[in-house]
């Protein structure tokens, strides 16, 4: 059996004091190989609290492609795992993600099958929605726990440096290297931005950003209509 690859997990993080605790919690029982948290200075103690918690802190400037490709470049892993930090794996997510990635070492990326934390039936259908995404389309979002082994994420230079959908940039790249394969473990989603902005209202606001990046319209113009929600 092929050895197994070490995961570096990579979570940035700005303000996230209320969720960083949880997630390094949930993390712990798992066997990832190093956590690494780039903070973009926040003033609320997260990065404390992150140390605090056994994680390797790395500062870096603000935006989630900047902060993300600050933490990889500190990642001694053969696969980099970005997760935000108000998701939480499934347990035996990791151990699943080592056995398919020493399986299928040539596949350049995935993620895991996303779940919003919440009973309501609207959010089922947006679980629905995001897996027909990722599974069909090959376009995760990054609360979906993206995962790239090193040698992809560096043959396509890492994340673009963007103010909005880094994430969804990235994957396409990812893309023209092979198929992206969706996991058969859950990640769970934290609704704090549909509660915050209304179900419907976040998930139109989702597509139409999505369609006017494809459109060609510029991530810093789309950028002003997507809030920032803690």
């Amino acid at each position: 059996m092929a050895m197994l690859p070490r995961v570096s997990v990579v979570i940035p993080t700005l303000n996230e004091t209320s969720t960083i605790g949880s997630c390094l919690d949930h993390l712990a029982g798992q066997s990832v190989d190093e956590v690494i948290v780039a903070d973009a200075g926040s003033p609320d103690g997260t990065a404390e609290l992150a140390n605090r918690a056994g994680a390797r802190v790395v500062a870096a400037p603000r935006g989630r492609g900047v902060q993300q490709n600050r933490g990889a470049s500190e990642a001694s892993g053969d696969v980099l795992l970005f997760l935000h930090a108000d998701c939480r794996l499934e347990t035996g997510a990791i151990d699943v993600l080592k056995r398919f990635v020493a399986r299928c070492p040539k596949v350049p990326g995935g993620c895991f099958r996303m779940r919003v934390d919440a009973s309501e039936w609207a959010f089922r259908a947006i679980d629905a929605a995001a897996h027909l995404r990722a599974g069909v389309l090959g376009v995760p979002y990054g609360d979906q726990g993206m995962f790239v082994p090193r040698w992809a994420f560096d043959r396509v230079g890492g994340f673009p440096e963007l103010p909005l959908m880094e994430d969804v940039f990235l994957m396409l790249r990812l893309r023209r290297l092979g198929r992206i394969a969706l996991l058969p473990r859950s990640i769970q989603v934290s609704p704090r931005r549909w509660r915050n902005q209304g179900i419907l209202a976040q998930s139109v606001r989702n597509w139409a950003l999505t369609a006017g990046a494809a459109a060609g319209i510029s991530t810093r113009t789309l950028a002003r209509f997507y809030p920032v929600v803690r």
